[in-house]
């Protein structure tokens, strides 16, 4: 079946070893997706990972080499060339994996830091970035030519924690056979992600994968900002929305912006200076909401950024409580942002 005799891939039990494929060219995009969740109960069929706070990011090496895309399937390979060589280097040919890469300040995923490595392209750039990024991987897709995607999640992540040798910014994401979200927030983590540990990899959101949160947040569509008062310059605060749709995948033009409210909090004077540019270039004359917010002092925008939100709870309006800024998302359309309801 493998290349080489002793192919992690050769200690399967027939039964398993019967569900590989001859693998395709790179790893799926879309990737696998969890579903938001308030369930708390789960039996011996579920396991429980850590909830990164970072950017997705799958990766491949074939007869081409080494290349990392983003969920939106984006080469990202300048902007982590420490990960492209990390996995360039291993033993297995024909790996693809699927992981978070992650800023880490004091222990914790900071994705505020993320955010001076994300927009790197740069090789002078990232060289001197002094942000080192850790590529937490927690699924095996393919390996030495074979599609791993239909074997249950327990033996996919056994064959990565066989196959990969975890140095430099490679590390495993280890699991838990029960979860504790209370622990888990007490830790400073941003949650648990439950998956079916009997599951196949499914390139989609999927209710085999629930994530379960600490606190509310997601990512929001910026359309629009309002005047600064006081000594703040550029901008007072961003005017966020979400599709109740969700339609498409970032490439249709289809959907309904609806307004969620306005982040105020959360900027540095460097944020505010360089997300004041970017917003001033799509500035235009009429509200991409509907219906459109009694802001008055409101200047609208094309609503083409993304930004990462974190609020405390939705009020009965549909509004958010509290809301405050992390930093933008580039690996993430448009289109594709809707309002996160639990699924189960």
């Amino acid at each position: 079946m493998a290349s080489a005799v002793h192919s992690p891939l050769d200690r399967l039990p027939a039964a398993q070893r019967a569900l590989l494929r001859p693998a395709g060219a790179g790893p799926p995009v879309p990737p696998m997706l969890a579903t938001l969740s308030e369930r708390r109960a789960f039996d011996e069929r579920w396991l429980f990972e850590r909830k990164l706070d970072g950017v997705r990011v799958l990766a491949a090496s074939d007869a081409d080499g080494t290349h990392l895309r983003s969920r939106t399937g984006r080469s990202i390979d300048s902007t982590y060339p420490e990960v492209v060589a990390a996995l360039a280097a291993q033993e297995w040919p024909g790996l693809a994996v699927d992981g978070e890469v992650v800023a880490l300040r004091g222990g914790r995923t900071d994705f505020e830091l993320l955010q001076q490595r994300m927009g790197l392209t740069d090789p002078r750039a990232v060289r001197a970035s002094p942000v080192a990024i850790t590529y937490y991987l927690f699924d095996l897709l393919a390996l030495d030519g074979w599609d791993t995607t239909r074997l249950p999640l327990r033996a996919r992540k056994s064959l990565l924690r066989a196959a990969v040798a975890f140095h430099g910014p490679l590390r495993f994401t280890a699991h838990r056979n029960n979860g504790d979200l209370d622990e888990a927030c007490a830790k400073g983590w941003e949650g648990l992600i439950a998956k079916r540990a009997d599951a196949p990899y499914q390139p989609r959101r999927s209710r085999d994968w629930l994530k379960l949160k600490c606190s509310l947040g997601q990512e929001f569509v910026i359309g629009g900002f309002t005047r600064p008062a006081g000594s703040r310059a550029e901008f007072g605060a961003l005017l966020l929305g979400y599709y109740d749709n969700g339609a498409g995948t970032g490439t249709g033009t289809g959907g309904t912006l609806r307004y969620a409210g306005k982040a105020g909090t959360g900027f540095t004077e460097r944020t505010l200076r360089a997300l004041g540019a970017r917003l001033a270039e799509l500035r235009r004359p009429t509200s991409p909401f509907t219906p459109a917010p009694a802001d008055r002092t409101a200047t609208w925008v094309e609503p083409r950024l993304v930004a990462q939100i974190a609020f405390t709870e939705w009020t009965r309006d549909g509004l958010l409580r509290h809301p405050r800024y992390l930093g933008l998302r580039d690996d993430k359309p448009p289109h594709g942002v809707t309002r996160e309801r639990p699924g189960t």
